[in-house]
């Protein structure tokens, strides 16, 4: 309901009166009628294609795959964390490239860092790999 009020120097003002709950039953009668005199159906998920075998084989060995990775990674992860709570003093820690050329250190501070930063790695991959397995569809 709106009403027109007129102020003392002669302006009009526009007063807005609206009972919040009228309204309020009045939205809530809106969304639940049916549009078109007909109820609304919700909406079909579309069916999925059938799958031939192949592709289900397929589908089961990518599965194979990637749990394979994920076993991988939990053992050198386990590996890892051994060595993490297993340093003593005298530990060294080399790469080697495909020409033998060889990096090598017995800075601990520098090897804990390289092995907590190879942790963290390893451990956002298993969080990645454990997506991938629980939202796989065969």
């Amino acid at each position: 309901m709106a009403t027109t009020a007129v102020k003392q120097n002669g302006s009009a003002k526009k007063e807005t009166t609206v009972v919040k709950r009228t309204v309020t039953k009045k939205l809530a009668q809106d969304a639940t009628k049916p549009t078109n005199g007909t109820a609304q159906k919700p909406e079909a998920k579309p069916q999925k294609q059938p799958v031939n075998l192949d592709e289900r084989i397929h589908r089961l060995e990518k599965l194979k795959g990637v749990a394979s990775q994920r076993e991988r990674l939990v053992e050198t992860l386990s590996s890892l964390t051994r060595f993490n709570y297993n340093t003593g003093g005298s530990n060294s820690f080399s790469l080697i490239d495909a020409s033998g050329i060889e990096f090598k250190t017995t800075n601990s501070n520098l090897i804990m860092l390289v092995a907590n930063t190879l942790q963290q790695t390893l451990e956002e991959r298993k969080a990645e790999l454990e997506k991938q397995l629980m939202e796989f569809e065969l």
